[in-house]
């Protein structure tokens, strides 16, 4: 089956990257919200990212990619013809229940559903849910359409014979897939930003130093290799024997700093009070929207100079 028909369910931010990605790719698109303010404007924003996308040479015909998305008034009209629909609806379980019962029912025999969810494993939601074999996690980086790395997560009843084929699906529409083997909470992109989340925190809290220090040191440090290397990679070119060598020079240190965090404390109230005072001094409330846009065109820019650089 080829993949040509694309259905995205929900518009929101990362449901409308989606339809980028598809469009861009030649795919014809429906795009259903059930929300009829989203549905009327999803458009227009759709066309926005794609002017800035043009002008980091990222695209090249906005209202060609913005004609092979349809907006339709219904999640049916969405789903019924599609060879894969991708769901994007609130993180929360009993609405995705509650969608999945609903485009179980519609979809094909032979479509493919994934789900754009950042956490929760889609046993939690697809199990009463019709044709519930073509169900798995599909989880992008916000927003997908500049950040490619996707997590192809199945749970114990997706047919096993969708992963190859979606895999190579995803690749051929540009984006990065990882298989993840087996469902686990927050997969494997939330886990790893996770453990680098809580350790923050906890050096913030200890007073070691402010919020803005450290995110200059991931800035400036540590996020500039790992924007186009991962962290084995790193370290294997980070001492003269490689890999091997830098786990033994560096693996006790590396322990011990773990044993330092054997009772891992919830973020608290007061905590999470003094990191957004310090925020929002830096970036009032009003602001997050056009920073929000500031970060996509300098993740735009990033995405085209890449592309401009030999991967090996």
């Amino acid at each position: 089956m080829k993949f040509v028909n694309a259905a995205v369910v929900g518009a929101g931010l990362v449901g409308s990257g989606w339809a980028i990605v598809f469009a861009r790719a030649g795919l014809s698109v429906k795009l259903f919200d059930a929300s009829g303010d989203i549905r009327a404007g999803a458009l227009a924003g759709i066309r926005r990212s794609l002017a800035d996308m043009a002008d980091h040479g990222l695209v090249e015909d906005v209202e060609a990619i913005a004609g092979r998305i349809e907006v339709v008034d219904s999640l049916v009209e969405a789903v019924r013809d599609a060879d894969y629909v991708q769901e994007s609806v609130f993180e929360r379980v009993d609405v995705k229940q509650a969608i999945s019962l609903e485009i179980g029912a519609a979809i094909r025999d032979d479509a493919v559903v994934g789900s754009s969810s950042s956490g929760i494993p889609s046993s939690a939601f697809t199990e009463k849910a019709p044709r519930r074999s073509r169900f798995l996690v599909v989880h992008p980086v916000n927003p997908p359409h500049l950040v490619p790395l996707v997590e192809l997560v199945p749970s114990a009843w997706t047919d096993p014979a969708i992963l190859p084929w979606l895999r190579e699906a995803m690749e051929g529409l540009g984006q990065v897939p990882i298989v993840v083997n087996r469902e686990i909470e927050g997969f494997i992109l939330n886990r790893l930003q996770g453990a680098l989340l809580n350790e923050a925190w906890a050096l913030f809290e200890a007073g070691l130093a402010s919020a803005a220090d450290i995110d200059r040191t991931v800035a400036h440090g540590l996020g500039l290799r790992w924007s186009f290397m991962g962290p084995f990679e790193t370290i294997d070119l980070n001492a003269p024997g490689g890999v091997d060598d830098y786990a033994r020079r560096l693996g006790p240190l590396y322990h011990s700093i773990a044993q330092d965090r054997h009772n891992p404390k919830p973020w608290s109230e007061d905590l999470i009070a003094r990191v957004a005072g310090e925020r929002r001094a830096a970036l009032p409330a009003s602001e997050l929207p056009a920073r929000s846009e500031w970060r996509n065109r300098r993740l735009m820019a990033l995405v085209s100079h890449r592309r401009g650089q030999p991967e090996k």
